[in-house]
């Protein structure tokens, strides 16, 4: 799916806030948490997220909602990461 359908979709599910990100390779989020929905596609590269011990790699082509207040880390693959990004709260 393109990045403009995506972007839709995400709008459509009621997002208010939608854009386009891109994190470099091996970029590292420390420990956080949302306090309100997050979700995220994948369109390039892989991210890995890390809740408390329990890791999921999320890669091109899949779909990831963030459980909200759920403290996790993230690392960003070797390739980088491109995502499409859907966020209830700007600040978030």
């Amino acid at each position: 799916m393109e990045k403009e359908a995506l972007k839709q979709k995400l709008s459509d599910e009621g997002y208010p806030f939608v854009y386009e990100w891109r994190d470099e390779p091996d970029t590292v989020y420390k420990s956080h948490k949302h306090s309100d929905k997050v979700a995220m596609f994948i369109t390039q590269g892989s991210v890995t997220f890390d809740f408390l011990g329990t890791p999921k790699v999320v890669s091109a082509g899949e779909r990831f909602d963030v459980p909200v207040d759920a403290e996790h880390t993230a690392v960003v693959g070797r390739d980088g990461c491109e995502y499409v990004v859907g966020q209830m709260n700007e600040d978030d």
